[in-house]
């Protein structure tokens, strides 16, 4: 192999990687697409609705458990999976 060719095969290597890099930022990023969010969707406002009920409050707790906390029963957290599909 010649000096010539052995620096074009060389130099392909580089090339080549930026040019996959090049193509799926493109892909993934679809830079070459156009959305203005803005001016393309139309978003209708309506007011809010809801409460505001106050459920309890939790100042000064000094419990280190949560009540009804299920860590150590692991049989009543993890459903065993079957072979059989049920």
């Amino acid at each position: 192999m010649s000096g010539e060719n052995g620096l074009a095969l060389l130099a392909l290597g580089p090339a080549g990687a930026v040019g996959l890099y090049w193509a799926l930022y493109r892909y993934y990023r679809n830079t070459d697409k156009s959305h203005a969010f803005e001016r393309e969707t139309r978003v209708e406002a309506k007011p809010v609705t809801g409460s505001d009920v106050k459920v309890g409050t939790n100042n000064g707790t000094q419990n280190r458990r949560i009540e009804g906390e299920n860590l150590r029963d692991y049989r009543r957290r993890v459903q065993q999976m079957r072979k059989d599909g049920g």
